[in-house]
């Protein structure tokens, strides 16, 4: 559905609008650059916004990061001992039959 609007454009505007399109695909050519407009700046201001809360919660990132490392690294060493010992164990050789 779409409704009529009634719209004031700068005169320089409207120049560059009799340029890129024809009287007839004016409201089509507006859509598309209006919607555009909004993706690109919606993604703007969301990696501002996300850059922004990675600012503002890197202390508490470290700290969690802190919190969670000797858990981490016993884990490594326990799975590091278990693959060490499972591969010194000498392969079965198959017999034929």
């Amino acid at each position: 559905m779409s409704k009529r609007i009634n719209i004031i454009l700068p005169d320089t505007t409207v120049a560059v609008l009799n340029r890129v399109t024809t009287k007839g695909n004016r409201s089509r050519f507006i859509d598309r650059a209006v919607r555009r407009l909004v993706a690109i700046e919606g993604k703007a201001n969301l990696r501002t916004r996300l850059k922004a809360e990675a600012i503002e919660n890197a202390a508490r990132d470290l700290e969690i990061a802190a919190e969670w490392f000797p858990l981490e690294q016993e884990t490594i060493q326990t799975l590091t001992s278990t693959t060490a010992n499972s591969t010194a164990k000498k392969p079965r050789r198959f017999q034929r039959r």
